[in-house]
């Protein structure tokens, strides 16, 4: 089933140590916006380790409590590895507004997953504003996208 984005329903944002100053401001710039966010932490940039707050907001986003996910960590790879083995999930990794555009209109991704070590700040928010108005195409892709479960 495809995506939408439905404003009553809160944002999850989840980050480590290295994604948590972006997560904290890009949490402000959408609650500045008029968006719901849930923070599923961290909070501080003592080292921690990244499943801990990629598998709550993956959940959050899994049972329909959140609308879609938005995760921080240096290179962003743990956490998408992580959010990927929630069945409800497709995290997609992106360093380019191209490539949140793509996560979106062919793969119907529910989640954003930005390597903070490797990003601006404002591209994190150009990627974001980006997955957020992007429509899942359908189409060829939707055969694609009904063989990623495994079953």
């Amino acid at each position: 089933m495809s995506f939408v984005f439905d404003v009553t329903k809160p944002i999850a944002m989840g980050a480590d140590h290295a994604g948590v100053e972006y997560k904290a401001q890009v949490k402000s710039w959408l609650e500045l916006k008029g968006y719901s966010v849930k923070d599923f932490g961290t909070f501080n940039s003592d080292s921690v380790d990244y499943p801990d707050f990629a598998h709550p907001t993956a959940a959050s986003v899994e049972s329909g409590e959140a609308c879609f996910g938005i995760l921080f960590c240096g290179s962003a790879n743990g956490v998408a590895m992580t959010a990927n083995k929630h069945a409800g999930i497709r995290a997609g990794l992106c360093w380019l507004t191209e490539v949140a555009e793509l996560t979106r209109l062919h793969n119907d991704a529910n989640m954003i997953c930005i390597p903070a070590r490797f990003v601006s700040l404002e591209a994190a928010k150009e990627m974001i504003e980006k997955f957020m108005t992007t429509t899942y195409e359908g189409g060829r892709h939707q055969n694609r996208v009904n063989k990623i479960a495994c079953s």
